[in-house]
């Protein structure tokens, strides 16, 4: 039986990818094997010694000690791609309601005095109607930079409403590659795309790298009059610096899922609540995702979308399989072999993958290993844990 605790309220249809006969799933499991979660800010006392695996329903995992998972063997996965569609149409109501003042419309009309008769109100609409007029989208650039699964959306999303769409992306996959529409100019670099766009929808994650890349000197590249979106994270923009850039007329509007208190009561910016992924359709396909992530994980050993380990998935061919996560050292997997052919053992299967410091290997063998055995690899200089997979190939 697999323990599995939750954090936040999961989706029922996540929940209920893991079978009652073979998990245990809810917020008060002692002693769990994994940990599933959204947004609650986890802290390191709470990953238990038990802990082999965690999933957050969710790309971010900016909620989740890395630095520890990783220094004690455990991956931790996120789903990209789920919220994917829920954000990009977040950034299509985003990009009107920059480019027309709509809110303000809106606002006007509801402050009427409803006592007013309707011939009155139609000739005032008529009559203010100019004070909320704006641009359309079709013919103006849209610069998108980083092009993941979002991010792609974004780009087709620009094209199909008649827009011009530039990208920009230094770490663009072949995956992101192949789903990226052909129309789309790639940049060569940030600065250029900014300087061509008149709208900017940032779709990036924190690294170093990205930490306040919308700073003071990069928005002196922006076409003056545009639009900034930042639907992705809050700190790859300072807020010190778009205020600058809105007061001196470089930046027309800042739209963003980050409020913060500096922003608030200005007519140049439209701010949200963190709503880019709250629909109930991403909500089910993170939590469905993140489930089949543990699942694979915790009933054969698989990683998919880990943000810390390797990319890994072995068909099952015995019965018996040991899983094996270690310092990315030479000699690892030779070492570890040579102990399991000692015990006269035979390996069916094997696959070694690492990323960064991290290596992670799945073996098949064709008995049970002693626990003895299980001991001496434990006890390898390097090894950080091993598990024993003993449920039959499905």
């Amino acid at each position: 039986m697999h323990r599995i605790k939750t954090y936040n309220t999961i989706s029922a249809k996540g929940l209920d990818r893991f079978e009652r006969e073979r998990y245990e799933v809810g917020q008060d499991i002692e002693h769990p094997d994994a940990l599933l979660l959204r947004s609650h800010k986890l802290q390191a006392a709470e990953i238990f010694d038990s802990v082999t695996a965690i999933a957050r329903a969710g790309a971010g995992v900016n909620n989740i000690p890395l630095a520890e998972c990783s220094e004690r063997g455990i991956p931790v996965f996120n789903t990209p791609g789920a919220n994917a569609n829920a954000v990009k149409e977040l950034v299509a109501a985003a990009m009107l309601l920059a480019s027309r003042d709509i809110v303000g419309g809106i606002a006007f009309a509801q402050a009427q005095d409803p006592e007013m008769s309707a011939q009155d109100m139609n000739a005032l609409m008529e009559q203010e109607k100019k004070r909320f007029a704006g641009a359309e989208l079709a013919g103006k650039t849209l610069g998108v930079v980083g092009l993941g699964s979002i991010g792609s959306l974004v780009a087709r999303l620009g094209l199909d409403l008649g827009m011009e769409v530039v990208g920009f992306d230094p770490a663009l996959s072949v995956e992101a590659a192949w789903r990226l529409p052909s129309e789309v100019q790639r940049m060569e670099n940030v600065q250029s795309l900014f300087s061509r766009s008149d709208f900017i929808s940032l779709h990036l994650p924190v690294l170093e790298s990205t930490q306040g890349l919308v700073n003071d000197e990069m928005l002196t590249h922006f076409r003056k009059g545009s639009c900034l979106l930042n639907f992705a994270r809050e700190e790859i923009v300072r807020i010190d610096a778009v205020l600058a850039s809105l007061d001196g007329g470089q930046l027309r509007c800042y739209v963003t899922d980050f409020p913060h208190p500096s922003l608030l009561g200005r007519h140049d910016t439209l701010l949200m609540p963190h709503i880019g992924a709250s629909t109930a359709e991403a909500e089910e396909n993170c939590a469905m995702m993140a489930a089949n992530q543990l699942k694979a994980f915790l009933e054969h050993g698989n990683i998919r979308n880990s943000v810390n380990f390797p990319a890994i998935e072995l068909e099952r061919t015995t019965d018996y399989r040991i899983t094996i996560a270690n310092r990315n050292e030479p000699g690892m997997l030779s070492h570890i072999l040579t102990l399991i052919g000692d015990e006269g053992l035979n390996v069916a299967d094997l696959l070694n993958k690492s990323v960064g410091d991290i290596a992670y290997n799945i073996i098949d063998l064709d008995e049970v290993p002693k626990e003895s055995l299980l001991s001496q690899i434990r006890g390898v200089e390097g090894v950080i844990n091993l598990r024993l997979i003993e449920d039959s190939p499905s």
